[in-house]
């Protein structure tokens, strides 16, 4: 019987929790094909909450100001996007921000319905810099994997800007397979498995979802008695299994300088898919992209993900 232990549990902050976990034993080739398993539900299929657009009085698009607002509204859209939540509630909430004054405006200014929070209520949101009156509307969604804005800009009430949306709890989810140590049999195996979440949801928690949903997935290829199993072309599904993958890993996952970060937004990359259609070459003929932002791409890209560019 396999069993799961905690190795490890660490909170570094609040939108920051790390769990090692060890599962065996195992047979010889099990370890790499449940952590390939996990890991790919972990990054994609865990459901998150995240603003998917807001509504500031005065603004009627994303290129305006803000009357004493330090930042523009870019940045505030920006700003909005690194708030976490956490919540029961299943359909779209509406909360709102009233601020009147000066000073920093951060998440505890959100007033919040019942059964939705934040997971960090200090998050800085924006800098009033001196006395006026911010007044915002946000509809937070839950859903998975991350959707751009351009994808939402049909779907909001009138007024609403979108913004991009990261419902990934999870932020990072690695695997390393190790002999199994209560047995000398170098048939047995132990998956050790890395955990980090944003604080919305607990490692343990995150694994014990992907484990139930790989459970009920792998439970419908079971045959009815009436029907015959249909098995798809397995290359076209593993394919398109990766391709999905790498459309719901946002370009932040390579924590790139803000240089290189802002020069792959501005050519419209917003997701590993987008960045692998480019080659090195491609990437230098951004505007203001470097060989040294174009280095750094390519490097991050390799350790973090082992992927690499495209050949021009």
């Amino acid at each position: 019987m396999i069993q799961i232990q905690c190795l490890e549990s660490k909170k570094y902050k609040s939108t920051c929790l790390f769990s090692r976990f060890s599962l065996g034993p195992l047979k010889k080739g099990q370890a790499i094909t449940m952590g390939n398993a996990l890991r790919r539900v972990l990054l994609s299929n865990i459901p998150g909450f995240a603003i998917t657009g807001v509504r500031i009085a005065g603004i009627n698009h994303e290129f305006s100001t803000v009357l004493n607002l330090k930042e523009d509204i870019i940045e505030l859209l920006l700003n909005l996007k690194q708030l976490k939540f956490k919540s029961n509630l299943e359909g779209p909430i509406i909360s709102r921000l009233v601020y009147q004054g000066q000073g920093i405006i951060t998440g505890n200014d959100i007033d919040l319905p019942e059964g939705l929070e934040l997971v960090d209520p200090r998050q800085y949101i924006a800098d009033l810099t001196a006395k006026s009156k911010l007044e915002m509307e946000f509809l937070i969604e839950k859903g998975e994997g991350y959707c751009l804005s351009n994808k939402k800009r049909g779907t909001l009430p009138p007024g609403f800007l979108a913004v991009d949306s990261v419902f990934m709890p999870v932020r990072r989810a690695n695997f390393f397979t190790e002999i199994y140590s209560d047995n000398v049999s170098p048939d047995l195996e132990t998956l050790i498995l890395e955990i980090e979440t944003d604080g919305s949801i607990t490692p343990k928690d995150a694994l014990c979802y992907s484990a139930e949903l790989l459970e009920g997935l792998f439970t419908s290829l079971q045959p009815a008695k009436t029907a015959p199993l249909i098995i798809a072309d397995e290359n076209t599904e593993s394919q398109n299994s990766q391709e999905e993958e790498l459309n719901n890993i946002p370009i932040e996952e390579l924590e790139l300088s803000v240089r290189a970060y802002n020069c792959l937004k501005r050519a419209n990359v917003y997701t590993l898919a987008d960045l692998l259609k480019h080659s090195k070459e491609d990437l230098l003929e951004f505007k203001n992209f470097g060989q040294k932002s174009a280095n750094e791409v390519f490097e991050s890209l390799e350790s973090r993900f082992g992927k690499t560019l495209r050949k021009s």
